[in-house]
């Protein structure tokens, strides 16, 4: 039996060796990071949200969103940089809480759907933030006026064929001429999306 239970000496040993030869061995590869295994190219789905708010002076405001849009988006898995998007939101379908600041939305006070049926967002830069974040730079173009504009997108849920980001970012409203009601309503519109992609 005592050939069986090493010595103290020799277990130290063993312990040394142990110690040199997971030095030595390569380590295990790390998990890759979100948006690398997220590549591919995506179509926005119909179940995401476009919402925004605009704040007003002692509280309350208008909450709005965007109930038809189309839009895709590519992400590189080696170079996240080389990533895109681009979405199209179509002004009708904008839709506050109380039909009469839908109406309001949609008049050429602001929207002005029935001269411009479109806004649209093309991305320019996609910069890595952490390993689920990026930091997207672009052009946003409303009544017919375009503008740089940056959002900042987050993963969320994922499996092998769709994907979900949190889309946030401020627009001022001013330099497209929608610019109404301030200073008592922000000049800033604040998006908050949820982005559904599905694989192409």
């Amino acid at each position: 039996m005592s050939d069986l239970v090493p010595s103290p000496a020799r277990a130290g040993q063993f312990a040394a060796w142990a110690l040199a030869a997971s030095l030595l061995l390569p380590a295990a590869p790390a998990s890759a990071d979100a948006l690398s295994e997220a590549a591919g190219n995506y179509r926005i789905d119909s179940s995401s949200s476009i919402n925004f708010k605009v704040d007003q002076v002692g509280g309350g405001g208008i909450d709005g969103s965007f109930g038809s849009y189309s839009g895709s988006f590519k992400i590189d898995g080696n170079n996240v940089s080389k990533s895109n998007v681009s979405i199209t939101l179509f002004s009708k379908s904008v839709q506050a809480k109380q039909a009469r600041i839908t109406d309001f939305l949609r008049s050429d006070a602001v929207f002005d759907v029935a001269n411009h049926p479109q806004i649209t967002f093309r991305s320019t830069s996609v910069t890595r933030i952490s390993d689920d974040e990026a930091r997207i730079d672009g052009v946003l173009t409303a009544r017919g006026k375009s503008r740089k504009a940056q959002f900042e997108a987050t993963v969320g849920k994922r499996n092998g064929k769709a994907i979900s980001f949190r889309v946030t970012g401020s627009i001022y409203r001013s330099p497209y001429g929608m610019d109404v009601g301030t200073p008592i309503y922000s000049n800033l519109v604040q998006f908050d999306m949820t982005l559904n992609g599905t694989r192409k």
